[in-house]
């Protein structure tokens, strides 16, 4: 069972998050690689409390986890919650540039003398699903231009940082002489700078190109939501590393079905005759069509609801409802024969309204579409 990301941190759920900070501050100082070369238990310990603060430090992150668990980031999500089992160094130190911005580390890890891998920029772009491809999960394959090391770069040691890839300097002060240590700015910290490059490279090596990019979409993602592919932005000079492709979820509108979190809605309207005898219709559903039975009598504003035929919670949980609002359409024109016929029946008994307990109120029947 996964472990709790305040006990890892040491706090209480009621902490604050300047304790927050400070609490996961003082872990990561304790367990930083530079203080522990080559311990496994250390560097492992060092990202748990990484991942736990990149949680509890997001105010929409640390409520869906009060209220969920490690489960409200399960599924596939972009929104994200924790690197997982995937997370390295320098996600670590590219995501806490407040933590570990200042000279007290070495700032990489790896062994390479202080150097760090520079990662490229993220891309960004947008991505438009159908109401089906939402339902049912899709791959989507997008060409994206993305930055990529031109073929025949070549690098070598940077002269300022000697490859060290940082710069110290001491200054005397009133203290003492105190130390303090910067990334390079001639190699960006990299420890190398271009010693050739090709004519259309640009002037860090890279040049643009066309891929494609191979995006799987989980279900049950929603307008704005946005996904991470990652590698797959910019790549960085040298060694370094690639930027990541955000994707953005936008929506089509669907012609008869609207959505309403995992729930679905659709207005079926009947004829007076269809009401009254009862009848069968074909409605739409994200799975294609599918028959539903009218009883006879049936009455405008009833609600029928067609279980697990919405969309797959985005979290595991199931799929939603497919809600099916019956309108008996009322003509608006009538020729003689109709009119004598509903003149007969002005006043009939059968056709006095009767509504009985079983026929729910207008506030009844919201009440329950979000029971």
């Amino acid at each position: 069972m996964k472990e709790d990301y305040y006990d890892i941190l040491g706090i209480s759920k009621n902490a604050t998050a300047t304790e927050i900070k400070k609490a996961y501050r003082k872990k990561a100082v304790q367990h930083h690689p530079d203080k522990n070369p080559g311990d496994a238990k250390a560097e492992e310990l060092f990202k748990k409390s990484a991942e736990a603060y990149e949680v509890l430090s997001n105010a929409d992150k640390k409520a869906r986890y009060d209220q969920f668990g490690h489960a409200a980031f399960e599924g596939g999500a972009g929104g994200g919650g924790g690197f997982g089992g995937g997370m390295n160094m320098d996600d670590i130190f590219s995501q806490f540039g407040d933590i570990f911005g200042g000279g007290g580390f070495g700032g990489g890890f790896g062994g390479g003398g202080g150097q760090r891998r520079v990662k490229g920029s993220n891309l960004r772009i947008r991505v438009k699903l159908t109401l089906e491809e939402i339902a049912n999960g899709v791959e989507k394959k997008v060409k994206v231009r993305r930055k990529k090391q031109a073929s025949g770069v070549t690098y070598k040691t940077c002269g300022t940082c000697g490859g060290r890839g940082q710069v110290t300097k001491i200054q005397n002060t009133i203290l003492g002489r105190m130390q303090t240590s910067a990334a390079c700015s001639s190699c960006g910290g990299s420890g190398q700078i271009i010693d050739k490059r090709p004519s259309d490279a640009d002037a860090q090596g890279l040049k643009v190109e066309e891929e494609t990019v191979s995006i799987n979409i989980p279900a049950g993602v929603e307008e704005g939501m946005q996904l991470k592919v990652p590698g797959k932005g910019n790549e960085a000079p040298g060694n370094g590393v690639s930027g990541d492709l955000l994707v953005a979820i936008e929506t089509e509108d669907h012609a008869t079905l609207k959505r309403e979190g995992d729930n679905l809605h659709y207005d079926l309207y009947v004829s007076i005759s269809e009401a009254v005898l009862g009848t069968s219709k074909e409605i739409d559903s994200v799975g294609g069509q599918v028959r539903i039975k009218l009883e006879s009598g049936i009455q405008s504003g009833k609600i029928l609801r067609l279980r697990g035929k919405g969309i797959s919670s985005i979290n595991g949980y199931g799929s939603g409802d497919l809600l099916v609002h019956v309108n008996v359409w009322t003509p608006k024109e009538l020729n003689k024969e109709q009119r004598e016929f509903f003149e007969r029946m002005r006043g009939n008994d059968n056709f006095e309204p009767k509504p009985e307990k079983s026929d729910k109120s207008f506030f009844e029947k919201v009440k329950d579409m979000f029971s």
